[in-house]
């Protein structure tokens, strides 16, 4: 693990980028002064990792690699895996970050930015007719929030609300959640997000903040009653 951290550590001073070519096994060797069997259980670890990637044939070798964010999030999700996270975990970190989110993204948003967010709101623009529909409804105003923070141009930001929104997608699909449509709460969730947007447009950041942190409260209180039906379900 120390030689994996030193080739890192060189890639970085070296101003390398994803796709660059990295040194031949030798010259590794010969750089770090360590022998052929640590050098390659060093590049293996960084395979492991995503940093490295190995291509066969001609011009291959070894190149610097790229993590995706996907990779990223389902390796985070592996870490909290055994770590009982609940809904109210999750919606105690939402609704300190997204309100504030919201907050700074107001007069921000250019108007292709905005037709983007108004495309993934068309998914649910009538209310769903069966759970199917509800759940896939469900994912798509997750996708909606997920979208909004990579805006925030906040690499950090948009990733944490977006690991956090896939992690609920998850829960939603693999748990089966919502066993039937609610009329009601598409109306109140999607109202909300058609003010968000006006307030985003008119570049008011204290409505923005507002519409946010009242649909963040709103969705815990929908996701934790979800929560308690699988609780039942299983227990009963």
């Amino acid at each position: 693990m120390r030689v994996a951290e030193a080739i890192k550590d060189w890639v970085v001073e070296q101003g390398l980028h994803p796709g660059d070519r990295l040194p031949g096994e030798a010259e590794l060797i010969a750089r770090f002064r360590m022998s052929k069997g640590t050098i390659r259980e060093a590049m293996r670890i960084l395979q492991a990792q995503g940093l490295v990637e190995t291509k066969t044939g001609p011009g291959g070798g070894s190149f610097v690699g790229a993590v995706s964010k996907d990779r990223a999030h389902a390796l985070l999700a592996n870490y909290f895996y055994f770590r009982n996270i609940t809904i109210a975990d999750i919606y105690q970190v939402r609704i300190a970050l997204e309100p504030e989110l919201a907050a700074t993204l107001a007069g921000r948003l250019s108007p292709e930015q905005v037709a983007e967010l108004r495309a993934i709101m068309a998914r649910y623009a009538e209310p769903a007719v069966d759970a199917e529909e509800e759940r896939a409804q469900h994912v798509d105003s997750l996708a909606f929030h997920a979208r909004l923070a990579e805006f925030a141009g906040n690499a950090m930001l948009g990733f944490f609300i977006g690991f956090m929104a896939q992690i609920l997608a998850d829960l939603t699909v693999y748990k089966r959640l919502y066993t039937s449509p609610n009329h009601e709460l598409w109306e109140r969730g999607r109202g909300h997000q058609i003010e968000l947007l006006a307030a985003l447009e008119r570049g008011d950041g204290a409505a923005a903040r507002r519409v946010m942190a009242s649909h963040m409260e709103m969705a815990r209180a929908l996701m934790e009653d979800q929560e308690a039906v699988v609780m039942k379900r299983f227990i009963g």
